[in-house]
């Protein structure tokens, strides 16, 4: 059960916990055989990526203890989603939601203490702006820590936003499809670079509920926007969008599994022929990876086939581009 919440000001913490736990008897633990992260295109946990992270973490022996974190309450229902789906899951023995509603309840010491002792970290769906604000009090480092140990971070929605090297942070507002494409520089388009950059996802940027708001045009454009700033090193930059429902888990060997729904890598490897304010976007050839459920992609040995390719002209977008037919000769 929820434990009472305890007010600190704006914070909010809520605490579930096993029985046996409860009433102080000792765990096991041997964990920290990770990293592991998992990417999910709407806030909810995916269950098999969550159990796939846990067990990836823990080593399939011990258990885990998990922090959430939120910037703002649920609307409805219960106040621990994520925790109440987490608890549900083996290899667990606690799940702590922190509900951090000020850029500066970042710095709260019993937060900062709760995510250094957990092994794995979850952003909730949100608002990604008010995550980004964390990035300049100690919040930033302690998740940062979790990861270094061998633990995990991850989140859906606003939370698999802030898990990609280059954040789309909507601080401004967000943008869709048609606005990205019109002018990559609409005052909308914002970035917070310097968050987190976890192992073998770099030069990525991360979008959400990818299908069903079609966003694969602001994606694109967030790419061009990437490039033509120097946000990602090598020339090259990668967007990560999954779909509602969807969920990638990326191991410490980099390599990711999909689960639920579908996803698209769309990667940029040459400079925009037009990326400047007020005017419409023109880049050519964008390479895409369609992922389904069960299919995977190496990001620390990225794939240089089995893309298809997709084209924005002054703007508009070629047609059909969650579809293509994959290159077999790259």
């Amino acid at each position: 059960m929820d434990a009472p919440p305890v007010g600190f000001g704006t914070v909010v913490q809520y605490e579930m916990a096993p029985a046996d736990v409860s009433s102080g008897s000792p765990r096991i633990r041997q964990v920290h055989e990770g990293p592991a992260f998992i990417m999910n295109g709407s806030g909810g946990i995916v269950s098999a990526s969550m159990a796939k992270a846990i067990d990836a973490v823990r080593g399939e022996t011990g258990s885990l203890d998990v922090v959430v974190l939120a910037a703002s309450s649920p609307g409805s229902g219960s106040r621990t989603p994520e925790c109440d789906a987490v608890m549900g899951l083996g290899g667990i023995n606690s799940c702590t939601t922190w509900t951090l509603s000020k850029a500066s309840d970042g710095n709260n010491a019993q937060a900062n203490s709760d995510i250094r002792n957990a092994e794995f970290v979850y952003f909730a769906g949100g608002d990604q702006c008010k995550y980004a604000a964390w990035k300049s009090t100690a919040l930033r480092a302690s998740v940062q820590s979790v990861v270094a140990k061998g633990g995990g971070s991850g989140g859906g929605s606003a939370g698999h936003h802030i898990n990609g090297s280059v954040v789309y942070d909507a601080c401004q507002g967000s943008i869709t499809s048609s606005e990205a494409l019109a002018n990559p520089y609409d005052s909308y388009a914002t970035f917070t670079t310097g968050m987190f950059d976890w192992p073998h996802y770099g030069g990525t940027i991360n979008d959400s509920h990818f299908v069903t708001r079609d966003r694969m045009g602001r994606t694109m454009a967030f790419v061009a926007r990437a490039l033509k700033d120097g946000l990602t090193p090598g020339g090259n930059a990668w967007g990560v969008g999954v779909e509602e429902g969807g969920s990638l888990f990326v191991g410490k060997d980099g390599l990711a599994t999909l689960y639920g729904a579908d996803a698209y890598v769309v990667l940029g490897d040459h400079q925009p022929e037009r990326a400047v304010s007020g005017q419409p976007l023109t880049f050519s050839d964008y390479k895409i990876w369609r992922l389904s459920p069960g299919r995977t992609f190496d990001f620390k040995n990225r794939p240089t086939c089995g893309y298809y390719l997709k084209s924005v002209t002054n703007g508009v977008a070629d047609s059909n581009v969650y579809s293509g037919t994959p290159a077999t000769s790259c």
